[in-house]
């Protein structure tokens, strides 16, 4: 797979997918997409409902490692323990992720380069707080124990419609703890109806720039 890493309007770098037509996140800026779809509508909404207990996170999409790194800085942020669990069918290269400029922008180089450089499936504790699973797979064949919290941040329905199905949120409301969230940058109206009829309670939230509208589903109970 062709990719290019390229800047955002934040400063921080995204990867571009000539041949699917996608970057891996928002032009408009990277850094400040993943705060606002993953960690503010996310991981915070989820320390909120969830306030004794450690937190299990499923990511779709380890992608650059971007979303899983604010993740390890906000749970030592707010002193939450994490076990953060991702599926990636295409992971990037070691060659790749070395020119990516999260870790500089962030102040937190050497937590990017641990995180990147963790084993694959297998249990990675980074550190008190953080524990890592990456798993090279496809979604359609991953199955865990259930989740808090899903970050759903597969490419666009119109370069991967079959991650985007009815019978993919079923699979995905299976993974959810009742009570559990699921947030994604996507607010399709094809999407919502297929996350509704899989069971999923559904609310627009205000998009990051660029984007007018997010969602975030709820696994009822």
């Amino acid at each position: 797979m062709e990719r290019h890493i390229i800047p955002t309007s934040d400063g921080s770098h995204t990867i571009e997918v000539p041949g699917l037509s996608v970057t891996y996140h928002s032009r408009h800026g990277a850094i400040q997409e993943s705060r606002h779809v993953f960690l503010q509508a996310g991981l915070q909404a989820a320390f909120g409902l969830f306030p004794d207990t450690p937190l299990r996170i499923f990511e779709m999409g380890f992608g650059s490692g971007l979303n899983a790194l604010l993740t390890a800085l906000e749970a030592q942020k707010c002193l939450r323990p994490v076990h953060y669990v991702s599926v990636e069918a295409f992971p990037l290269q070691a060659q790749e992720t070395a020119l990516l400029n999260y870790g500089r922008e962030l102040d937190a180089e050497g937590l990017f380069n641990e995180l990147q450089a963790a084993p694959w499936e297998q249990n990675n504790i980074i550190n008190e707080w953080v524990t890592l699973r990456k798993e090279h797979k496809e979604l359609q064949r991953f199955s865990a124990a259930p989740f808090h919290v899903i970050y759903y941040d597969a490419f666009a329905p119109a370069a991967q419609p079959e991650l985007w199905t009815e019978e993919r949120f079923r699979q995905l409301y299976d993974l959810l703890l009742p009570g559990g969230l699921l947030s994604t940058y996507c607010s399709k109206g094809t999407v919502r109806r297929a996350m509704i009829a899989a069971g999923f309670e559904v609310e627009k939230l205000p998009g990051p720039p660029g984007k007018r509208e997010m969602v975030r589903a709820h696994r009822r109970g």
